[in-house]
């Protein structure tokens, strides 16, 4: 079984982006971003109604960090501490190598291969650093933007599950995409 530590905190650069932990200082980037429900729309987790859900929110990705059992990246460019988006690695199964991925990117940021470039980071570390055998993407079916990163970096489609998630009021397919390191 893989022995996960994240003390100290790993910060991962790539050519244009650093990938950092996330402090309170960064509540208003996390707050627009969680509150907005067009960013959020592929995303089945309730919207952020006030600034201080943002900052729990950070809340709860310090504690996963300091009980390695997840962790989640603010991405900045490196010249500029402003949070543009986050990426993650969630629901980790040590015993099996392998780790789900996800990520948020704030829309001003949109086709200029933020989370290309982030992905790319992050599954070196998974592999490299972590070990993980392979790494997962759950995305919603019209999430096409998504679809493309994952391919991109050689994701292959794995399954489509018909109505397996419900959300306020609603059955959900996901789509999941994995990728295995050879």
């Amino acid at each position: 079984m893989l022995e996960i530590n994240f003390d100290p905190f790993p910060i991962l650069e790539s050519d244009r982006l650093v990938l950092r932990r996330m402090t309170p200082a960064d509540a208003d980037e996390v707050f627009a971003m969680r509150s907005d429900p067009e960013i959020m729309k592929y995303i089945p987790r309730p919207l952020a109604k006030t600034r201080q859900d943002a900052l729990d929110l950070i809340k709860v990705f310090d504690k996963g960090v300091e009980e390695n059992n997840f962790i989640n990246w603010g991405i900045s460019f490196k010249d500029d501490p402003k949070l543009l988006g986050t990426i993650c690695l969630i629901r980790m199964q040590p015993e099996n190598f392998r780790s789900e991925t996800g990520y948020l990117l704030h829309p001003d940021y949109h086709g200029q291969g933020i989370i290309n470039e982030a992905l790319g980071t992050v599954i070196d570390y998974a592999f490299n650093v972590l070990k993980f055998h392979s790494l997962e993407a759950v995305i919603d079916p019209d999430n096409h933007a998504s679809e493309k990163v994952l391919i991109k970096r050689k994701f292959v489609k794995e399954g489509h599950f018909k109505e397996n998630g419900f959300f306020e009021g609603r059955f959900l397919d996901s789509v999941v995409y994995s990728l295995i390191n050879r």
